[in-house]
Formats: structure tokens, sequence, C-alpha cells
């Protein structure tokens, strides 16, 4: 790992750390932004928009914007557009969480997206999110909450009691996962959770009367960490898709003088429940951005000709102890470089054209790079990627960073590929001369 890779993972670190929501994960992104000179919008406003100057705004909270606007119209370079997504599979709390049983206090949840259940048994959990509350003068007010100490705990059946737990242990979600938070107190069940969070949020500043709603998500308090006999891995809860969001940030940071064309990057929540929202990158979200720069519908329709979109979402790298999951000629390898995505069922947005201008922004990076083909025999996922071109109809390739573990509540990549996606990212911004 060189310099330049180790201060990146450093960074990817902090970012992961610090942002166990989406919405977490859009202030920290903001944070970075205003850092640069970003400025921020509001789409109730008008806008005035400068050439080389950048600009970011969000939605929900959840889902973020950021785009540097070029020394040429829109309609002349088209955009140079990167996707990734904010949200990741976990455990959230249900609106009416307090369950006692035998004298234990737990948290009813709903799994949120694809959630590979074992790895969250005996884990240190906290919470982290949105809370809504009115406040001491009776307005409605919204926070974020990050509890960051262990709160909970779902702790598995002893082997004892389940001696076939090792060749085959169901999960029901209803029963199965509720974290257990603390025995049970003299206070109203009811209204324990409520209560702390008035509390929390009391530390943090806030006069609250009363919570009214949240958003929040169990996470694992592990920190990040770098793996192996010389830490080529990366150790870490939401590398799907956080890894993609610190990347594609970086490579908007990196390029910060002003290029002919306008550089967009767009963060989605939603995308592990299908993208079908008003954040989501099924809503008009990035549609209206878009339409908003281009101000008229010929030029929008000339810049959309003009545009390509990488969408960035985490890729699946050969497993050592399970490589016939895969196809024999498209087994992504770790620290081998970003990986072009491909299915031709269109579960990937990738065309052979963009594929091959991929290849190229590798190559004028002087970084690698791979194929994935899922088996021929096996289902397969899906990213933002379809979703855009079908609504847009951008040019996308689907890529990202080969990663093992894929939803479980901690994940593996290597230490050198998302500095690799970067670089590529950072050649498409300012090096790729439209054709």
């Amino acid at each position: 790992m060189t310099q330049q890779q180790a201060v990146f993972n450093q960074g990817l670190i902090s970012f992961l750390q610090s942002s166990p929501s989406p919405a977490h994960a859009v202030v920290t992104m903001v944070r970075q932004l205003e850092e640069a000179g970003y400025q921020a919008l509001n789409e109730g406003d008008e806008w005035h928009l400068q050439a080389g100057q950048g600009y970011w705004l969000t939605r929900g909270g959840r889902s973020l914007i950021a785009f540097r606007l070029g020394e040429q119209g829109v309609a002349e370079t088209g955009v140079r557009m990167m996707g990734a997504h904010t949200d990741s599979p976990c455990l959230k709390v249900k609106p009416k969480a307090e369950i006692l049983r035998q004298g234990c206090l737990q948290l009813g949840v709903e799994v949120y997206g694809g959630v590979l259940m074992h790895p969250w048994f005996d884990r240190d959990l906290s919470l982290a999110g949105q809370v809504h509350f009115r406040n001491d003068a009776g307005k409605l007010q919204a926070a974020l909450i990050n509890v960051e100490k262990p709160l909970a705990v779902i702790p598995s059946l002893a082997i004892h009691l389940n001696r076939d737990a090792n060749k085959n242990s169901e999960i029901n979600a209803q029963l199965h996962l509720p974290p257990v938070v603390g025995l049970k107190s003299s206070d109203n069940p009811s209204l324990v959770f409520r209560k702390l969070l008035a509390s929390w949020l009391g530390r943090e500043g806030y006069s609250v009367d009363e919570v009214i709603d949240y958003d929040l998500c169990f996470y694992d308090t592990q920190p990040p960490a770098l793996v192996g006999l010389n830490e080529e891995f990366i150790s870490s809860a939401r590398l799907d898709n956080l890894l993609s969001c610190y990347t594609g940030l970086q490579a908007m940071l990196a390029v910060d003088t002003p290029q002919a064309a306008t550089a967009l990057l767009v963060c989605n929540d939603h995308e592990e429940v299908g993208s079908a929202s008003a954040i989501g990158a099924e809503g008009p979200f990035l549609e209206s951005v878009l339409r908003r720069l281009a101000g008229e519908e010929q030029k929008y329709q000339r810049m959309m000709a003009r545009s390509l979109l990488i969408s960035c979402d985490n890729a699946h790298a050969i497993h050592p102890n399970y490589a016939d999951k895969h196809d024999e000629n498209h087994g992504p390898k770790i620290n081998a470089g970003p990986v072009i995505k491909v299915n031709a069922n269109q579960r990937y947005a990738t065309t052979s054209e963009t594929s091959a201008l991929f290849s190229s922004f590798c190559d004028l990076a002087g970084v690698p790079y791979q194929h994935f083909v899922v088996r021929s025999d096996m289902g397969c996922g899906s990213t933002i990627g379809p979703i855009a071109a079908t609504k847009l109809g951008v040019r996308v390739v689907d890529v990202g960073a080969p990663q093992w573990a894929m939803h479980s509540i901690r994940e593996t990549a290597g230490s050198k590929d998302a500095w690799y996606l970067g670089q590529a990212l950072q050649a498409f911004i300012s090096r790729w001369d439209g054709s």
C-alpha cells in the first residue's frame, strides 16, 4: 500500500465510523463539501449559478447531490455523473418498539433490505438516525442522534439447546431478531424508549417536550479496521455502499480546478429496498436538478445525449472458500481493481460502449480493472444504474470495488480497490474529452 493509498484509507475509515446511518453519511459529506467551498442550494429557491463554482443540496436529509459547474455550457459538454447510495441493509426500530418478554426489555425491529441475519447475533449494537420531536415551545424539530455506546445485543441460542445450529438454523425475523436493551424496570415499558430518546437529545442541547417519531437503525459498534498480514483488507460495516459514496466524493474534491464540463455526484437513499421513493433513484431528485442545469428542454436533451453516469456499487469478489459461486471467467479478485458489472438481462445498465469508456478511464489513470458476470444458473442483483438509464435515457456503466460478505453486518474489501476506483473517477471527470 502506497502512502497515498494509506491516507485515502484513513479518510475512508473515518467516514465509515462517522456515518452509522444515511442521514449521518449525508451530514459528513456536506461538511467536506463546505470545507472545499461548495455552496448550499435549496430546491424551493431560485438558483443563480456561476461557472466553476461547486454546489450541494439534499432531500429528506438522506440523499445528496453535489456538482461543480463547468466553464462550458452543459448542452455542449454533457455532465460527468457519478452515482452511489447512502443506505445499507440493517435493522430499523419499529414505531411502537417496546417488547417485554421474560423480564427482558426488547425493541421490535423491521428488516431493512436483504440483511444477512446470522452475523447480527452477539454483537455490541448501538442506535443512530433521525428523531422528530416537539420542543418546549410546541414547535416540531428534527435532529440526528448517534448513541455510540453499546446499547443492545441479540443473543444467540446456546448450541446445547439447538444441536443442529451449525447445520440448519432458521431465523424468524419477528421472533428472533428483537435486540435486548435491558431488564424490566418500574417505568411503563411503552414509554421507556421515547423517554430515553428525549434524554439523549437533551444531552445534545435540545429542549424536548415529546418525541413524535424517528427513523433509527441499529449498527455494530466495532470500528472499521485494516486487516491482514500486510493490511491488504479493510473490514467494516456499510462498505456497501458508503465506500462508493466516499470514493465519488473524493474524486469530486480532488478535481478542484474548473473543468470544461460539469461534474456531478448523486448519493440516493433507499437503493437497498428498490429505490422507489421521493429521495430514491427512482424518484425525481436527479432529473429535477439536471433539468434546472439545462434550463430548456432542447438543451436538456442535448445535455443528456452527451452525458455519462458511472453507477458505483460494490461487486462480489471471488471467495476462496466458495469459488464455485462465480462464473469461472468472471470472478473479480480483491485488490485487482474496480469491477465492470455486466448482465444481459439489464440488471446492470452496462453496455459494450460504456464498458469500453470506463476501461479507458482506468487506462488513463493507470489502474487495473476487472469484469463480473453472474453465473448463468443464478439470479443477479441490481443497482441504481438501470433505473437512471430508464428514467433519464443517459448512458450508464455499472462498476464497483470488489468485496466479500455483502449485506453482512461487517463486510470486507481490498485496501487498494477504493483508491483505484477513485483514480478512474478522477480521470473520467478531468481527462475524458467526451468522445
